[in-house]
């Protein structure tokens, strides 16, 4: 099987005709990804520190990469929360670990989540990159479900280099993302 990044150096030349660029340089290209998992609503997580240092752990371990914990700006009473207290924790990946972690979320997770019927194609924003939020980390193989304190949510960002919507769709579509069916 093709790694994403072979898959993509194989489809600049269909994607630069399709969408009528004329260098390949213009090319659309997944530059990062994001994954951010905020623990605001699942208890007081900034009381409780070993929810933090559960979350980062599993986080590194889904992304093969350290993830860090993220503080709140600033404080805001309604929420009791403080300001410089630990609320989630973040990762951001380029390079070879992206593809790596894209290859896995693709054949392995998501193919996991109960009903799956594809991903939104509403996500993106305007500037071409897609926002995909998971309910639950379990569907990821590293996680293991006797070991985890709650389950989790997380938020992936797709950062890509394409100036409209659509063509970054289309750059998702080529490299296999399942979108839902219009």
């Amino acid at each position: 099987m093709l790694s994403l990044r072979e898959q993509y150096k194989e489809l600049v030349p269909e994607i630069l005709s399709n969408l009528n660029y004329s260098n390949k340089m213009e090319v659309p290209k997944i530059v990062k990804v994001s994954i951010n998992m905020g623990l605001g609503k699942i208890s007081d997580a900034g009381k409780d520190g070993k929810l933090i240092e559960e979350a980062v752990e599993e986080l590194s371990r889904i992304a093969n990469q350290r993830a860090v914990a993220t503080k709140a700006k600033k404080s805001e009473a309604g929420f009791k929360l403080r300001e410089g207290s630990s609320i989630g924790a973040r990762v951001t990946l380029r390079g070879n670990l992206m593809y790596e972690f894209l290859m896995k979320l693709l054949h392995l997770a998501l193919p996991r989540v109960r009903d799956f019927r594809g991903i939104s194609r509403k996500a993106f924003d305007k500037s071409g990159n897609y926002n995909l939020g998971i309910t639950d980390h379990l569907i990821f193989p590293e996680i293991d479900p006797t070991k985890t304190s709650k389950n989790k949510g997380m938020n992936i960002t797709i950062v890509t280099t394409a100036n409209k919507d659509e063509d970054a769709l289309f750059l998702l579509e080529k490299l296999g993302f399942p979108f839902k069916k219009n």
